[in-house]
């Protein structure tokens, strides 16, 4: 079994009182290091585009086999490091990272 993360949902609870979540509505976001996209879903649906990317090829595997159906057209997940990134900066308003440095 593996571990979990934040069972107590504190991660969800501190973006919405800094009133971080409202700030992802109608965004287009990449995500470093979006592991299994466990925060992933906690923005999600607020943002117009979500490019979600992850060093481990086991991790994007089980985040694109956990994308809710209503989400697959805005999320997508790709096997890629930040360093390595090729995409147009001016793509996204915004840059997210959670447990990545």
């Amino acid at each position: 079994m593996g571990s979990v993360k934040d069972p107590e949902g504190a991660e969800e609870v501190a973006l919405e009182a800094l009133g971080a979540l409202a700030d992802f509505d109608g965004k287009r976001v990449v995500e470093i290091g979006c592991g299994d996209g466990r925060m992933t879903w906690l923005y999600a649906e607020r943002a117009s585009k979500v490019l979600a990317i992850d060093t481990e090829s086991e991790s994007i595997a089980a985040a694109r086999k956990a994308t809710p159906p209503e989400l697959a057209s805005t999320v997508r997940f790709r096997v890629a490091s930040a360093e390595k990134l090729r995409v147009r900066p001016a793509g996204f308003d915004i840059a997210f990272l959670s447990w990545s440095l």
